[in-house]
């Protein structure tokens, strides 16, 4: 079961926002921004919030204004966790982690990379948060994706990490249930070890679980904690995405 700290924080959700538009992408409403011609794109997958979060589609433009086509799919068909009924008792929380499970959204995922390959796309990074954050480990293990970032995931095992195949790229908090940063320094180590894997680990101080899209405006540090790691990232897919 996910960590508690995976709801903490939850974003306020808005259809209306960013620069781009949803669109219909491998049968999912997917929210698309950047140059539509890129043959470089960039899937960005969500926490458990949904991908109407305007920080998440904030950062999908930011990644996009380096020239990469950015999706943001809707992997919970509609139905992602409601900030609004956290604390609703009647709210079943392991039926809906039941429903979305991390191999559909892997599945889903793949969909979507083969509509992005159809229109002319080349090369393939994916960045995952929490909940994404253990759908890109497991595309990772695959062809479909050429590059992951992994920010502040949900549980990851160490057969999953042994099975990565592409550059990758793990950014943690220091203050973290749901991946600890001494599991995250493991994981590592065991990267690694790995010939012809690329890997990167990096552990925010002083930041909780989530931080990178859930963190508040009016916080400074929070909001430098966020950019450095959403920098990380550019990086990351600059180096790797070509």
């Amino acid at each position: 079961m996910a960590s508690s700290q995976c709801f903490d924080n939850p974003p306020i959700l808005s259809s209306t926002s960013g620069l781009g538009s949803v669109q219909e992408l491998g049968g999912l409403k997917t929210y698309v921004t950047g140059p539509q011609d890129s043959n470089l794109a960039i899937l960005l997958i969500s926490d458990v919030f949904g991908y109407e979060a305007p920080k998440l589609r904030k950062l999908a433009d930011k990644v996009s204004a380096n020239g990469f086509l950015v999706v943001v799919p809707d992997f919970f068909y509609g139905d992602p966790v409601d900030p609004v009924d956290l604390d609703n008792p009647k709210r079943d929380r392991e039926a809906w982690r039941k429903a979305h499970g991390h191999d559909k959204g892997c599945e889903d995922a793949k969909t979507v990379i083969s509509a992005l390959r159809s229109k002319g796309v080349t090369s393939v990074g994916a960045a995952g948060f929490c909940w994404g954050g253990v759908v890109v480990v497991k595309l990772a293990s695959s062809d479909y994706i050429q590059a992951g970032v992994v920010l502040h995931p949900g549980r990851i095992t160490e057969d999953e990490i042994n099975e990565v195949k592409c550059p990758i790229s793990i950014l943690g908090a220091e203050i973290d249930n749901a991946s600890p940063p001494e599991q995250m320094k493991h994981f590592g180590e065991i990267l690694s070890t790995r010939p012809g894997v690329d890997s990167f680990v990096k552990i925010f101080p002083g930041v909780n679980h989530g931080w990178s899209v859930r963190y508040d405006d009016d916080n400074e540090s929070a909001v430098k904690s966020a950019e450095e790691s959403h920098e990380d990232m550019l990086n990351w897919f600059t180096k790797y995405i070509k």
